[in-house]
C-alpha cells in the first residue's frame, strides 16, 4: 500500500491503548485498516510472547511508516506500446509498551 494511505490511519492509533486501538481500525473505512489491524494483533502476540507483556496494559508508543521500494510492471497497450505501471510499498514499525512501566 501507498506510505499516504497508511499514514493516514497511523496517525489515528497513535499513543492510544491497545483495545481503543482495536476499536478504531475495526470501525474505519479505509481498506489500508484491515491490513494494519494484522499487524497490530501481531504486534501484541509478539509482545506477549517474547517479553510477557499484558495486552490489557500495554499500549502503542511508537508508530513509523517508511516508504519502501517501488514494484514496477508494464501493461500492453495499443499499437505494441506498453504502459507503465508503479505500485509503491511502505514499511510499518510498531512499538508497544506498558502502562505501568512507562510512567
Amino acid at each position: 500500500m501507498s506510505v499516504f494511505k497508511a499514514r493516514r490511519i497511523i496517525d489515528q492509533i497513535r499513543d492510544r491503548s491497545y483495545e481503543e486501538t482495536l476499536m478504531i481500525l475495526e470501525l474505519m473505512p479505509y481498506r489500508a485498516s484491515y491490513t494494519i489491524l494484522k499487524l497490530v494483533y501481531s504486534a501484541a502476540a509478539n509482545a506477549s510472547h517474547n517479553i510477557g507483556l499484558s495486552e490489557a496494559n500495554s499500549f502503542i508508543s511508537k508508530v513509523e511508516v517508511n516508504g519502501g521500494s517501488i514494484v514496477k510492471k508494464s501493461r500492453p497497450r495499443a499499437q505494441g506500446r506498453s504502459y507503465p505501471i508503479k505500485r509503491p510499498t511502505c514499511h510499518i514499525t510498531i512499538v508497544l509498551k506498558d502502562k505501568s512501566k512507562s510512567f
